[in-house]
């Protein structure tokens, strides 16, 4: 049974995460697309969730509004590539999602979701195990491994 989930899983990330031309943006040939199982919750612009006395302000200092597809990541997520402003598609949702804020340290491989005001929505949406597919420019790829050698 565990041998059936792990090959659809594989599955899914193999067409989930394939590069898709789009000719209103980049061309998807100057990404590489990587799959990653995390866990995904919601969160919203209100200050009791934020900490923060501007709760619109995000962690790298956009402002966040109802409506925008946006995702906090962990702190170990940024390490992997999910850094500010990388494109994500979310397992079944249609639209392409942006990193615009960071979690509390204490978070690992986790991801939360921006909905705005709707604390109702965000509590109803609760906590998932989903696969992400996120976008890492291939130029940054090419220096990273330029800067080991």
């Amino acid at each position: 049974m565990a041998l059936k989930k792990g090959f659809y899983i594989v599955i899914l990330i193999l067409i989930g995460c394939s590069p898709k031309e789009n000719p209103l943006t980049e061309p998807a040939s100057k990404y590489e697309w990587y799959g990653h199982e995390v866990v995904a919750s919601a969160y919203n612009s209100v200050f009791w969730q934020t900490d923060s006395i501007s709760p619109d302000i995000a962690a790298w200092g956009d402002t966040l509004k109802p409506g925008m597809k946006s995702i906090a990541v962990s702190r170990d997520l940024i390490e992997m590539g999910l850094t500010h402003n990388t494109m994500v598609k979310i397992d079944t949702f249609p639209d392409t999602f942006y990193v615009k804020d960071k979690m509390h340290f204490r978070w690992r491989n986790r991801i939360d979701i921006y909905m705005g005001e709707d604390v109702k929505k965000a509590r109803e949406w609760g906590r998932k195990k989903m696969i992400i597919c996120y976008a890492v420019p291939i130029d940054s790829i090419l220096n990273t491994t330029n800067e080991k050698n």
